[in-house]
């Protein structure tokens, strides 16, 4: 735990120099430039919030080409800053093309936190997702067996029967009917007639 306490104060520290360092090397800048008071501390302030706010953009993941195009505009501001006051610029016969760079800042970095503040991130389309985990997780709803159809029974043929047989069976259902008293039924007039079923089915059928 100690440990790592003393490597994050050490982290914290050296950023801290660092940061110190490169605000004090843009304020000497500005103010070499002409912005003297409290403008020359506005500029490393400015310098610093862009390089932040592009650094957050490309965090983010969205619109990253709008973040790099800011942050090495940032970047290249503050290390220019840190190289001039190396010796390579006389800071108290600064060029004229320095003081304008110095002059425009304040319009470039009103425009770049501008647009890296409103810049709408696209949303996901959650629908299409939601649509999609569904179909990929919805199973296909078997469906209900269909019961076999029942087949009709084929129909016996037609029976023929001959006249005569019919005109016998009349008389044989009559004596049936005089000696019991109750009409012949299908099987007696079978078995008195010595038909098959059919034929005999056949020959009630007539006589009713």
């Amino acid at each position: 735990m100690r440990a790592q306490l003393a490597r994050v104060d050490a982290v914290l520290v050296q950023a801290l120099i660092a940061a110190s360092l490169s605000f004090a090397h843009l304020h000497d800048i500005a103010s070499a430039a002409g912005q003297d008071g409290w403008k020359a501390w506005a500029y490393p302030i400015s310098v610093d919030l862009l390089l932040v706010a592009a650094w957050r953009r490309l965090r983010s993941g969205d619109a990253k080409a709008s973040g790099w195009c800011w942050f090495v505009i940032a970047l290249t501001a503050s290390l220019g800053a840190n190289v001039a006051t190396a010796g390579l610029l006389d800071l108290s016969h600064v060029p004229a093309w320095l003081r304008i760079l110095v002059a425009g800042w304040p319009a470039v970095a009103f425009l770049g936190g501008t647009l890296l503040a409103h810049t709408t991130p696209t949303p996901p389309d959650n629908n299409l997702n939601v649509v999609e985990d569904q179909e990929e997780t919805l199973e296909p709803t078997p469906e209900p067996p269909v019961p076999p159809a029942i087949e009709a029974p084929p129909e016996r043929p037609a029976v023929t029967v001959p006249a005569a047989l019919v005109d016998h069976a009349r008389k044989v259902a009559a004596e049936h009917h005089a000696r019991t008293g109750v009409p012949i039924d299908t099987p007696t007039l079978r078995a008195r007639l010595g038909v098959p079923t059919p034929m005999a089915e056949a020959i009630a059928a007539q006589l009713t």
